[in-house]
């Protein structure tokens, strides 16, 4: 079993690294942004990628974000990624699993990977075995599933752009519609539905997204038309890249609000196509980093603590609401705020981690 390592090129960060071991499956790339506020902390996403091009482009897209999710949130750490290029149902394996923890080590907790789209804390757990620079982890000390901690941040930011477009945090009566229906928007849903709004659910998984309607007594449409459904706020929640020049126009929502990453594939020019439209949009960085929030509380040195974790979630809120107010008195879109904010903070290095993360040990 041999595993090689192999250093690319990587213009608008720091470093990213190819791994690949033919005999236990591994191809992956991990990405490191940016680590002036601390280590780069991020989730290993495993997911089948046609092309090695988009598995980088989408590893480079994700540790950008993880920059700019950590610095607003204040969590001391710095942003990276990490992508397994496998199908997580049928070529997940621990070989594989043990295989990228290796890879992880090698860097020395530069980089801390967390559980991501096609992974889970069982995988965190096989990876840990090899490195301790894994959050995220289901243990005594640990914060577990960060999907729980994401949904509840999204619910806080959902409460923002309500009272953003109508004077009040009340969901109640409001028609909601969720794209993607994995361990956050099944989630967000939930927390939705005691809130008294209305679902209007989809998943690539038709009968899923049937079986949570009837649930929460909402209604299921079809994955090809849930970005066109008429609704009061659409709630992203499955994969990135969806808002964009082709969708934009057929948008028939008030606001874009939800857990997906980079939702705007053009960051600058589809955030100024929604403004155009007069679409409110809350930043996906900002509003999805409860998962964040929490794991880096795992690494705190007087342990984790769940209701500290909470109470840094909450301001997720406030976050959103000052750069709504600010983006409308600089006349700018909430997206070039958000990222302006953030870089500013990373620049001046607000928030810089004081000394080394704390790891749980796995007794």
């Amino acid at each position: 079993m041999v595993l090689h390592l192999k250093e690319i090129s990587y213009k608008n960060g720091e470093r990213i690294i190819e791994a690949i071991d033919e005999v236990r499956g591994l191809h992956a790339y991990i990405a490191i942004h940016n680590t002036t506020l601390g280590p780069a902390l991020g989730g290993t996403r495993i997911y089948p990628y046609k092309q090695e091009e988009d598995a980088v482009f989408d590893v480079c897209r994700l540790a950008e974000g993880m920059s700019y999710k950590s610095a607003l949130a204040g969590t001391g750490f710095g942003g990276g990624k990490s992508v397994i290029i496998a199908d997580p149902t049928s070529h997940k394996t621990e070989d594989l699993l043990t295989a990228f923890a290796e890879a992880v080590h090698t860097l020395e907790g530069t980089y801390i990977c967390a559980e991501d789209v096609g992974s889970t804390s069982s995988d965190m757990m096989i990876i840990r075995k090899n490195t301790p620079y894994v959050a995220g982890l289901a243990i005594k000390g640990g914060s577990g599933d960060p999907g729980r901690f994401t949904a509840y941040g999204v619910f806080q930011g959902l409460k923002a752009v309500a009272q953003k477009l109508w004077g009040t945090p009340s969901l109640y009566g409001k028609r909601v519609a969720i794209q993607g229906l994995g361990s956050v928007g099944a989630r967000v849903a939930e927390f939705l539905f005691w809130e008294g709004a209305y679902l209007i659910l989809s998943d690539i998984d038709y009968a899923k997204a049937v079986r949570l309607a009837d649930l929460f007594h909402g209604e299921a449409v079809a994955p090809d038309e849930i970005l066109a459904t008429s609704c009061d706020i659409l709630c992203p929640c499955a994969m990135g890249g969806i808002i964009n020049e082709r969708t934009i126009d057929s948008l028939n929502t008030l606001a874009v609000a939800g857990a997906s990453n980079n939702q705007l594939l053009d960051m600058v020019t589809d955030g100024e196509f929604l403004l155009e439209r007069g679409i409110l949009y809350a930043p996906d960085y900002v509003i999805n980093a409860g998962g964040v929030i929490n794991v880096s509380h795992e690494m705190h040195p007087d342990s984790y603590n769940a209701q500290r974790a909470l109470q840094d979630i909450d301001k997720i809120n406030n976050t959103l609401l000052d750069i709504f107010t600010l983006a409308e008195q600089e006349k700018k879109t909430t997206s070039a705020m958000a990222l302006a904010l953030a870089k500013k903070k990373i620049t001046d290095q607000v928030g810089k981690r004081e000394g080394k993360p704390f790891f749980p040990t796995c007794d």
